[in-house]
């Protein structure tokens, strides 16, 4: 059992910033990747940022220059600096990694519960 508990999210307004974090803990043997998703009302959820464990991250276009994700391996712990919010930010954001829970097991997908953003016009 992996669990994954985020905070952060809330409403800010355009042009403002915030930060969300993101522990995970439980049977953890190791962790590949950590990624950060958002789904607004009614469009598929997509994948915002991502970090692999060699710490390379990718971004969407949209949040290019704007949004940061960083890793603190130590504590399993992902993270996401947004700066320069603009109001199609607005979604659930949600955290997820990859986690091998043993020794020579297999990679499985876990979700957080998900957090807020409401970026104000």
């Amino acid at each position: 059992q992996v669990q994954l508990v985020e905070s952060g999210g809330g409403l800010v307004q355009a042009g403002g910033s915030l930060s969300l974090s993101c522990a995970a803990s439980g049977s953890i043997f190791s962790i590949n990747e950590m990624n950060w998703y958002r789904q607004a009302p009614g469009k598929q959820r997509e994948l915002v940022a991502g970090i692999t464990n060699g710490g390379s991250a990718n971004y969407i276009d949209s949040v290019k220059g704007r949004f940061t994700i960083s890793r603190d391996y130590a504590k399993n712990t992902v993270f996401l600096r947004m700066n320069s919010l603009k109001y199609e930010d607005t979604a659930v954001y949600y955290c997820n990694a990859r986690v091998q829970n043993y020794r020579g097991g297999p990679y499985r997908n876990y979700w957080g519960q998900g957090t807020q953003v409401t970026v104000s016009s």
